[in-house]
C-alpha cells in the first residue's frame, strides 16, 4: 500500500522538500525519502541554511578550514551551500534520469540583496551554475520586475531557473512569458532546449496571512459587507493559485508553446511554495490537499511532509476550479473592496526584506561560528 505522500505523484504532482542540512544529506535520511518514492526534489534558501548552521555542529569543520584559508562569511556560505546542494543533487540523479529531466532538482538561491539588480542576478546565477556543475540544479531568482529580464537571459543560456517570491497573477504571467521568450531565444541561437527546466514558485500561506486580517476587519466593522467577506475568509491564497493554474494552461497549452514543445521544450511548471498552514484554524495540510493537479510541484517543509504522509488524502483537485477561484477573487475585489494587487505588491516588498534579513543573520551566524571553532 502506498502512503498518501507516495500517491500524490499518481495525480501528476511532484513533492519537493523545502529543507537542507548536511547531516540530513549525509546520514541516508534524504536518500531513504527518495528511494521510498516520497520526494522528487529539494529547495533551499538562506533562512534554511542559517538555521542549519546556527543549530548544529555539522559545519564546524568546514568553517574552521575555510577560516584558516582567510575566507569571508559570504565565501564560507557559498562554499558550504554549493557542497550541500551538489551532494543532494547527486542523490537525486536517478530521479532526474528516470523522469527525463522533469524532476530530481535541487535549488540554490542567488543573494537576496540582488532581488532588484538584473545584471547582478545574471552574473551571480552564472557563477553559481558553473560552481555547482550539475545538470539537475536550479538557480533561484526572485520574480521581481528586475528579475524578468534575468529569467529570460538565463533560460536562453540553458541555466535552470526556479523563479521565487511570486504572489501576483500578473507577475506570474510575466514570468511565464519570460521563460517562453528565453526558450525561443535559445532555439533561435541553435541550442537544444530539451534539458532546460524551470519552475515558477507561487507563494501561498503568506497571502492568507496578510489578507485575512483585512477581511476580518471588514466582517467586524462593516455589517453591509460582512456576509460577503465571510465567504472569502481563508480562501484567497488557494483561489489565487487556482487562477494561476488557468494562466499556466493558457500559456503552456497554446499553439505558440506547442511549437516549442515539438522541439523538446518543457513547460515551466507551477510550484506551490509557502505551504505550511500559519493559521491554526486551517488543516495543517490545506495547501497540499487543495492544489493537487497535473504538471505541478509542491515544495513542503519537513513538518508538512510528515503531516501529509500521516493523514493526507490525495486526489486531483486543481482542474475545473477556475470559475470558483474567479468568484472568490471577484468577491474580494469588487464586493469586499480589498485590492489584491496592493496586497501582493506589499507581500513582494516585504518578501524581499524577509529574504535579506535571514541572509544578514546567516552572515552573523557564520562570523560567530568562525570565532567559536577557532578557539
Amino acid at each position: 500500500m502506498k502512503n498518501p505522500l507516495q500517491r500524490v505523484s499518481d495525480y501528476g504532482q511532484s513533492i519537493w522538500l523545502d529543507y537542507i542540512r548536511r547531516k540530513f544529506v549525509q546520514s541516508g535520511e534524504l536518500k531513504k525519502l527518495i528511494d521510498d518514492g516520497e520526494l522528487k526534489g529539494l529547495t533551499s534558501n538562506p533562512a534554511i541554511f542559517e538555521e542549519a548552521i546556527a543549530k548544529s555542529d555539522d559545519y564546524n569543520e568546514s568553517i574552521l578550514e575555510l577560516t584558516k584559508q582567510g575566507k569571508t562569511p559570504e565565501e564560507i556560505f557559498l562554499s558550504i551551500s554549493v557542497e550541500d546542494v551538489r551532494a543532494a543533487a547527486d542523490l537525486f540523479k536517478g530521479v532526474y534520469e528516470n523522469t527525463n529531466a522533469l524532476d530530481g532538482y535541487v535549488s540554490l538561491e542567488v543573494s537576496p540583496t540582488l532581488a532588484q539588480d538584473t545584471e547582478g542576478t545574471i552574473t551571480e546565477a552564472r557563477s553559481s551554475w558553473k560552481l555547482l556543475d550539475r545538470k539537475n540544479v536550479m538557480i533561484k531568482v526572485p520574480g521581481t520586475k528586475e528579475g524578468l529580464p534575468a529569467i529570460e537571459q538565463l533560460i536562453s543560456e540553458g541555466i535552470n531557473v526556479n523563479v521565487t517570491l511570486l504572489f501576483s497573477l500578473d507577475r506570474y504571467r510575466a514570468v511565464a512569458e519570460a521563460y517562453v521568450a528565453g526558450i525561443e531565444k535559445r532555439l533561435a541561437n541553435g541550442e537544444a532546449v530539451d534539458k532546460v527546466a524551470s519552475v515558477a514558485s507561487f507563494f501561498l500561506s503568506r497571502i492568507d496571512t496578510m489578507v485575512d486580517p483585512l477581511i476580518e476587519a471588514v466582517i467586524n466593522d462593516n455589517p453591509a459587507k460582512a456576509s460577503a467577506a465571510r465567504k472569502v475568509l481563508g480562501k484567497v491564497a488557494i483561489a489565487s493559485a487556482q487562477a494561476a493554474y488557468q494562466i499556466y494552461k493558457d500559456i503552456f497549452k497554446s499553439d505558440r508553446f506547442k511549437a516549442l514543445e515539438a522541439k523538446g521544450a518543457k513547460p515551466q511548471r507551477l510550484l506551490w511554495a509557502s505551504t505550511s498552514a500559519k493559521n491554526p484554524a486551517f488543516s495543517d495540510v490545506i495547501y497540499v490537499e487543495s492544489l493537487i493537479g497535473p504538471e505541478t510541484v509542491n515544495t513542503v517543509p519537513v513538518d508538512t511532509l510528515n503531516a501529509y504522509r500521516d493523514h493526507g488524502d490525495p486526489e486531483s483537485r486543481l482542474d475545473g476550479t477556475y470559475e470558483e477561484a474567479h468568484w472568490v477573487l471577484y468577491q474580494l475585489e469588487d464586493v469586499v473592496e480589498i485590492s489584491l494587487p496592493e496586497v501582493t505588491q506589499k507581500l513582494e516588498d516585504e518578501g524581499i526584506q524577509k529574504f535579506i534579513k535571514p541572509f544578514d543573520s546567516l552572515m552573523k551566524t557564520i562570523e560567530n561560528k568562525k570565532g567559536e571553532v577557532a578557539v
